[in-house]
């Protein structure tokens, strides 16, 4: 076979107890820590959030450099498209002031929520995921599965999310103008709160909370043949608790999550306050 390829046999036997070079090395090292982050992101993550990762480590590389090691993996993003199901708005007055006007990134934590409801399908049928988004850190500080679309479900989360914070000033708490958003019931449970909502059929208007809702079935939830209402909830917990609120990193929050994004707010503030105190 030497002499068809036309190599020597000295040649081969040194290309064979050849070491690898310090530039392999490090290639395969950082291939590992890759495949190490990918997969602690359930493979969510891309090369732009795999390259953050790895500068955070200390190492110096670059996102195109990320990009082909991946390729080189045979690991990429999981992203599938999800299931679309277009609400419909009530028809309620034109009353209904947007005092948020896409005024999406407050100087601190409880200034400004969003909040809506989406569809999960599992093989039972349709279930009901509402979600209260703080719009400092894009933290999901309150969410809800249930089996109906009754207004219980809206009044529910709002109710877990004013346990959950402290809320010294008005909140300002941003919806589409659905009927459980616009029900007595709703304006109840947000009395001391200041509530906007989108103009109709505008849904940019509430485009990080529906970006989100968009984010755990693009990255998770399709994922999965969902069995019942269990199976449901168990997904949505592991996504948000264990993995989006303190793990996954959001460009929007320096690369920090949203627990950590706020984390370093309260730090910043308490430093000030001793500074000027």
């Amino acid at each position: 076979m030497l002499r068809v390829l036309g190599v020597s046999r000295s040649g081969y036997n040194s290309w064979l107890h050849r070491l690898p070079s310090n530039q392999q090395i490090r290639k395969e090292s950082v291939k590992k820590r890759i495949n190490e982050i990918y997969n602690k992101s359930h493979q969510i993550y891309g090369a732009p959030k795999i390259t953050e990762k790895i500068h955070n480590a200390g190492i110096k590389i670059s996102e195109r450099t990320v990009g082909k090691y991946m390729r080189e993996i045979g690991i990429k993003a999981e992203y599938i498209k999800p299931y679309t199901v277009t609400t419909k708005d009530s028809d309620f007055s034109n009353k209904l002031e947007n005092i948020l006007n896409e005024q999406f990134n407050p100087s601190q934590p409880n200034a400004a929520w969003c909040t809506d409801i989406t569809y999960l399908w599992t093989n039972t049928g349709f279930i009901y995921l509402t979600s209260i988004m703080d719009l400092y850190s894009r933290k999901i500080i309150a969410w809800n599965l249930t089996e109906t679309l009754d207004v219980s479900c809206v009044v529910e989360t709002i109710n877990k999310a004013k346990n959950s914070r402290q809320m010294i000033n008005p909140v300002i708490i941003h919806s589409d103008r659905g009927s459980q958003y616009v029900s007595s019931e709703y304006r109840k449970a947000t009395a001391n709160m200041q509530t906007s909502y989108s103009k109709k059929a505008f849904p940019w208007d509430n485009a990080c909370i529906e970006s989100f809702h968009a984010l755990i079935k693009r990255e998770w939830i399709n994922r999965f043949k969902i069995k019942n209402y269990v199976h449901a909830y168990d997904l949505v917990f592991e996504y948000i608790e264990a993995f989006y609120n303190t793990v996954r990193i959001h460009s929007h929050c320096n690369y920090m999550s949203p627990d950590e994004f706020e984390k370093a707010y309260r730090k910043n503030k308490k430093s000030t306050m001793l500074l000027t105190g």
